[in-house]
């Protein structure tokens, strides 16, 4: 399948290896014509566009405390279906069959107690050179450095546990806890998924997900997939 991202695309070669197009040093642009409104310019949003127009349509998911926002956020976007498992292990499994079949997967699932639950599938996709987006709903922003003991925890002020046991498993990890940079952090994990055919870690911070910022309507940070 070709993979595209907002206005960047990428073509895959006839020797089924995803890749630039031959014989060009870039990748074609294709232009945005649809308008992002006020209302759509949130993180979540931003990143449920994202996930579609790198051709995921179904994000595999548990509910939990810290993403109930940004699941409604998923939902709302056109394209992208929300299908809820019965536990985490599951959903990262279901993400691991579907970026076997589609080329790239995505699931969603709640700090900690969700997160180190479906480590072992995206372990597994790791080995398996399969790109997974794995999107983690994290404590609130203003919960990091307080050395406060949140529910769903290990019962430690350390926010940190969940991201150590998730980098010797995933290409790229990111913590999304303010909205600044989080349009470029979002752009440049699942392009490094998709580069490297690697899962990756993105933590987005409870209270953010619904909030609108002028840089979720530019495009997407440029990349390339290179032959392999």
């Amino acid at each position: 399948m070709d993979f595209k991202v907002g206005a960047l695309e990428a073509c895959k070669p006839t020797n089924g290896v995803v890749g630039c197009p031959p014989n060009s040093s870039h990748v074609s642009t294709v232009q945005n014509t649809t308008p992002i409104g006020s209302a759509e310019a949130t993180l979540g949003r931003h990143l449920a566009r994202r996930l579609v127009q790198v051709g995921v349509n179904d994000v595999f998911a548990v509910p939990g405390d810290f993403n109930l926002t940004l699941l409604d956020d998923l939902i709302a976007e056109p394209g992208l279906k929300l299908i809820g498992c019965c536990n985490e292990l599951n959903a990262g499994y279901a993400a691991d069959g579907y970026a076997r079949s589609r080329g790239v997967g995505a699931c969603a699932v709640t700090f900690t107690v969700g997160g180190l639950s479906i480590l072992n599938a995206i372990a597994g996709a790791y080995s398996e050179n399969l790109p997974i987006i794995c999107i983690v709903g994290g404590p609130n922003s203003n919960d990091y450095g307080t050395s406060r003991i949140l529910h769903h925890t290990i019962g430690i002020p350390d926010f940190s546990q969940e991201l150590r046991c998730f980098q010797p498993v995933t290409c790229y990890q990111v913590l999304i806890n303010n909205l600044e940079d989080a349009h470029e952090q979002i752009d440049t994990a699942i392009s490094t998924a998709l580069k490297e055919s690697k899962p990756v870690y993105i933590s987005i911070s409870c209270n953010l997900s619904a909030v609108p910022h002028p840089t979720f309507k530019r495009e997407p940070v440029p990349f390339c997939i290179a032959p392999k």
